[in-house]
């Protein structure tokens, strides 16, 4: 995210560029993990508040298409066959948090308060409580989405919001470790086939969610990296991905 000036505001713009740039790694086969990151010394203060104010004006049906938009871009990611990890080196709030909460992984540094601030400007946090539910559980949840407060990292990471929390020096070279180490020790058909089942089945009533696995189950044993994995375990030889 490049608009440090505006503390990475998300506006249309920079939604559009984060899809495109989404496109264009998911057909890159070449590309295994992607590293979202910021600019500047915020992560990523949220919606651009100065665009909604111009919105004032606008009718329903405007402003549900503007928030639409940001919707394709969290389920993206949240429903992307590739890895996402968040590089949180700065404050994460509102919808710069709902990014945190919606990626696989996410590692940040003590100083970085993360929070949703929405009910202390008359504003609801909407889309990002759907995937931070899910994430933390409601009981958590509710303390920061009904709070407004901030939390600092390691707060943040007993709440469950985030994996890890690194020193700012230490960040850039432990996150590119880690997602390195993830690719090479897993297959990314697996990967991708995981992140499905994870999306999907918490929506599923128990008999249905375990059809859906038992489907699952059965299509990954026909994946040449299933075949490829299970040949070298057999075999007792090491397998990088």
């Amino acid at each position: 995210m490049n608009r440090p000036e505006k503390r990475n505001a998300l506006n249309g713009e920079m939604v559009d560029g984060l899809l495109t740039a989404l496109d264009l790694v998911e057909r890159d086969e070449e590309v295994r993990a992607v590293i979202l990151k910021g600019e500047g010394k915020v992560f990523c203060s949220g919606a651009d508040l100065e665009d909604i104010k111009k919105m004032e004006a606008n009718g329903f049906e405007e402003n549900l298409a503007d928030s639409r938009h940001l919707k394709t871009l969290f389920y993206k990611i949240y429903t992307f066959p590739k890895v996402v990890i968040a590089q949180v080196h700065g404050h994460a709030v509102a919808g710069g948090c709902g990014l945190v909460a919606v990626c696989d992984f996410s590692f940040v540094v003590p100083s970085a308060f993360m929070g949703y601030t929405e009910v202390r400007i008359g504003f609801v946090p909407a889309m990002v409580l759907v995937f931070l539910l899910r994430k933390i559980g409601e009981g958590a949840a509710k303390s920061l989405l009904l709070g407004g407060e901030l939390v600092a990292g390691e707060k943040a990471k007993e709440l469950g919001l985030v994996n890890d929390v690194f020193e700012t020096e230490e960040l850039e070279g432990k996150v590119k470790a880690f997602a390195e180490g993830l690719v090479k020790q897993n297959s990314g058909q697996s990967l991708a086939l995981t992140k499905e089942m994870i999306a999907k089945v918490q929506e599923m009533d128990l008999e249905e969610a375990l059809d859906y696995a038992a489907h699952m189950n059965a299509k990954a044993r026909g994946n040449e990296d299933c075949k490829r994995g299970i040949a070298a375990f057999l075999e007792k030889k090491s397998i990088e991905w």
